[in-house]
């Protein structure tokens, strides 16, 4: 069964949810964004990033718009699920933007990062950029989407589309390329649900786009495709 939950930023006691406790071998959860636990690349990191790894279920995981990508980067590319992923360690892997996946019998699109609320504060620190996706990150998942007919089963982002904004009050000088392009993916593929972090909300937006943050949903195996 497939989990989703929201933003992290590194927060340890967040893996100590009692839903968490209960999930079994072929169990996924997946993190939409600012995961932040690759982050100073500390002792204490690398022990918590290997015990995450040795979780009985996969912990999966998108980059937000507060991470260290720089450190992030260091980790090899490999074939995941037939996607690109960088295994972190063991059972941690963080998924690629503009990727599909087959996990738990489910094509997920997989699309992380996105701007940051505290931009100028960061600028002068070359370890931690903004990452707005690059042109070719968006061309690559217009293409796998193509590979996969134009349908898949859920979608995971860290922003949201556009064409919700006015559910979650982001205004329309809020509006990046990212969330145009999210807008494109939505108008040329056919999805069960949406799954999105950022806005720290669990809150199901529409019957097929759900905001999510500290709780921890599955989904919904028998909604029908948008």
């Amino acid at each position: 069964m497939i989990y989703i939950t929201g933003d992290m930023h590194g927060e340890q006691d967040r893996f100590s949810d009692p839903v968490l406790k209960k999930l079994k071998k072929n169990d996924v959860l997946i993190v939409c964004g600012d995961f932040g636990f690759i982050w100073d690349g500390s002792k204490s990191e690398q022990s918590f990033l290997k015990w995450l790894g040795k979780r009985k279920y996969t912990v999966l995981f998108l980059d937000g718009g507060h991470e260290n990508f720089d450190l992030l980067g260091s980790y090899p590319i490999t074939e995941y699920c037939g996607g690109k992923a960088q295994v972190i360690s063991g059972n941690l892997v963080h998924l690629l933007r503009g990727q599909v996946y087959t996990i738990d019998d489910k094509k997920i699109f997989a699309f992380g990062g996105g701007d940051s609320h505290d931009r100028d504060l960061r600028d002068d620190l070359p370890a931690f950029s903004v990452n707005l996706p690059k042109v070719a990150e968006l061309k690559q998942g217009v293409e796998n989407l193509k590979k996969a007919g134009g349908e898949v089963d859920y979608i995971v982002t860290h922003e949201a589309p556009g064409s919700i904004k006015g559910f979650i009050n982001m205004d329309d000088h809020d509006m990046t390329e990212l969330h145009r392009y999210f807008d494109e993916v939505a108008a040329n593929c056919k999805f069960k649900k949406w799954y999105f972090g950022y806005f720290h909300q669990d809150k199901n937006i529409t019957p097929h786009h759900c905001a999510v943050f500290k709780q921890i949903v599955k989904t919904e195996p028998d909604a029908p495709h948008k």
